[in-house]
Parts: C-alpha cells; structure tokens; sequence
C-alpha cells in the first residue's frame, strides 16, 4: 500500500538492520523529547542531533566516529532528563551495534 502512495518501505531485505535498529531508536527518542514538556537549556543541541542522527540513517552506513560525536552530544544535552533515558539508552545501544565501545575508558 505505501508504494502505492509513492512511499519507501520502511526496511528492505537487504538494509542494514543496525541502521534500522538506530532509525527506530532515534525516532522513538525523537517522539519522547518533542513531548516532553519541560523546557531546559540544551534541548535544541539535542534536537538538531538527533535530527543529524536521523538523517545519517538516510545515507546507508553512517560513520562510527560521528554517531559516537552525536550520542556524546545527545547524552550532554538531556542526560540529566531522566524522563528521557530509557530512549536515550535505546540510541545509545543502537550505536554501539556500530563497533567496538573505545579502549581506555577507565
């Protein structure tokens, strides 16, 4: 039916599924964040991430380093919004299906 309306399928067989698994979270935190109803200082940095994060997914692969920059500057943004956690944990865990979590982190 959506291609009949000349839309994409959401996934197709041969789509990466950690770009799905990161589309799906990001949308998700997306959702939760433009209802969340408490204004705070670094809600537009985490917004324009998460629409960087989005539009990444559009590409194919993204690149692990700048996924990692972005999950940084998400996490810096609402980290402190425990109403967003869960779904800033889902990015989080969506990222790390990209690789290896950096050594040396004490």
């Amino acid at each position: 039916m959506l291609r009949s309306l000349g839309q994409r399928p959401v996934t197709s067989g041969d789509e990466d599924a950690r770009v799905v698994a990161l589309r799906t979270a990001v949308s998700r935190l997306r959702r939760e964040l433009a209802a969340h109803p408490a204004e705070f200082r670094d809600r537009a940095i985490a917004e324009d991430e998460l629409a960087a994060l989005a539009a990444m997914t559009d590409g194919g692969v993204p690149e692990t380093p700048r996924l990692r920059r972005s999950l940084l500057l998400i996490a810096g943004a609402i980290g402190s919004v425990s109403a967003l956690s869960r779904g800033l944990s889902d990015v989080r865990d969506a990222v790390d299906l990209f690789g290896e979590q950096p050594r040396g982190r004490g």
